[in-house]
């Protein structure tokens, strides 16, 4: 039976949820208590030894730990429906788009939260190693956040997916990013027409609820 290793609260694991319920993969869930740094308990560096989550334990036993080998262990595993691409230039686009959307809105909703949350002092960024705080960067986070809804605006205009005219892992990562951005006290407005168009379609998929 396939395991996730998933923390509900989190927006990580939130994106190996989705993708596997677009695949219809069925799978056992372990909780892992963040907020009490479960993470970083002896008992669960033996399952993940980078300490984050999600992690993926597959019908071989083989365990995956990032969401990059999740993606791809499940698209080539389920091959329907297709999340990474068909042809080679739809394999390419939405490669390109799930990187931005990862990077220019993940990354940087993160990079705001980490730098600038009281309780990740001294935990700047995600892993087995503690790295100080940066508040600069969470000021330019917030920056990023904000110039990140105006591309993902920009982008969806005449547009139904966020890349390949196709529902694929750019929408799922830029859902969650959106969805995310509240923590840091940002989220879309009007100003962002087409970005809540799309998020409303979004919501009418059952895997967006979880």
């Amino acid at each position: 039976m396939i395991t996730l290793y998933d923390c509900a609260s989190a927006p990580s694991p939130r994106r190996a949820r989705i993708l596997l319920a677009e695949k219809g993969l069925a799978h056992e869930t372990v909780q892992v208590d963040l907020r009490a740094g479960e993470q970083l308990g002896e008992a669960y560096r033996r399952i993940n030894p980078q300490c984050t989550v999600p992690a993926l334990r597959t019908d071989e036993g083989v365990m995956l730990t990032d969401n990059a080998a999740i993606a791809a262990w499940a698209e080539a595993h389920c091959p329907e429906p297709p999340l990474l691409g068909r042809s080679a230039l739809e394999k390419a686009d939405i490669a390109s788009w799930q990187w931005r959307m990862e990077f220019e809105g993940l990354l940087a909703i993160a990079e705001c939260l980490r730098n600038g949350s009281p309780g990740m002092a001294n935990r700047a960024l995600p892993g087995p190693v503690d790295y100080p705080q940066i508040p600069e960067l969470a000021r330019r986070g917030l920056a990023r956040v904000q110039n990140f809804f105006t591309l993902l605006d920009e982008r969806l205009r005449g547009r139904e997916f966020v890349a390949a005219d196709q529902f694929s892992l750019a929408d799922i990562t830029a859902v969650v990013a959106v969805d995310f951005a509240r923590i840091v006290k940002l989220k879309p407005g009007e100003q962002h027409p087409e970005l809540l168009r799309w998020r409303a379609a979004m919501a009418l998929r059952p895997s967006m609820s979880l």
